[in-house]
């Protein structure tokens, strides 16, 4: 079974989103710049969507023999 391209980027937004928001956590709210706060709260999220939606269409792809 072969994977999509779309889903190592996925993974790694994921990861850099999760990884800002526990950099939140670990500093505190007025210890870190915007973009970090930013990064946090869109690549999280972007990320789940595209590993969403590329595991919908691998799913979806026809099977060869």
């Amino acid at each position: 079974m072969s994977t999509s391209k779309l889903m190592p980027a996925a993974v790694a937004l994921f990861t850099l989103g999760v990884v800002a928001i526990i950099a939140m956590f670990v500093v505190g709210e007025r210890g870190l710049p915007a973009w970090v706060f930013a990064a946090g709260w869109l690549l999280a999220p972007a990320g789940l969507a595209l590993g969403v939606v590329s595991a919908v269409r691998d799913a979806r792809r026809p099977r060869r023999r």
